[in-house]
């Protein structure tokens, strides 16, 4: 599953390239690219091919993704309100999770869980708001 999200997330990073979208096209290949490490820092271990991660590489993983998100967030602040929410609440997504592992804390955990709840129905209403706006070739639902 995981493969998936990273090969459809550069693919749209591809095509937001192809549309001269420079913020798209950074952030749908990067974060494919997050998938795609993500996988290889939990899944090879278990395989054999590479020793586990040392303590607190995932703390420093999940930290620097949440300061790659913010600067990307400062980017929306010219863009949609969506998008200011979507990469607000991934930036704090980022930083629970990592907030979360640093510290074993299972409430940090939990409302990181229940953010990124949030985060992604976020994003799943922007992805429709924008498609059905296409369609109709008027607002349907507000980006703001």
């Amino acid at each position: 599953m995981n493969r998936g999200r990273f090969i459809a997330q550069v693919f749209a990073g591809l095509m937001e390239w192809k549309k001269g979208n420079t913020f798209g096209t950074v952030a749908f290949t990067s974060y494919g690219f997050f998938w795609l490490t993500l996988v290889g820092i939990v899944s090879l271990p278990k395989t054999g091919l590479m020793a586990p991660a040392g303590e607190g590489s995932m703390v420093a993983f999940l930290i620097m993704w949440g300061i790659f998100t913010a600067i990307l967030f400062v980017g929306t602040l010219k863009l949609t309100r969506a998008l200011q929410f979507i990469f607000g609440s991934l930036t704090l997504l980022f930083i629970l999770l990592g907030l979360g592992d640093a510290t074993g804390n299972e409430t940090i955990k939990h409302l990181a869980g229940w953010e990124g709840i949030i985060c992604g129905a976020s994003a799943m209403y922007a992805a429709a708001a924008q498609i059905l706006n296409e369609i109709y070739g008027r607002e349907v639902l507000p980006l703001g």
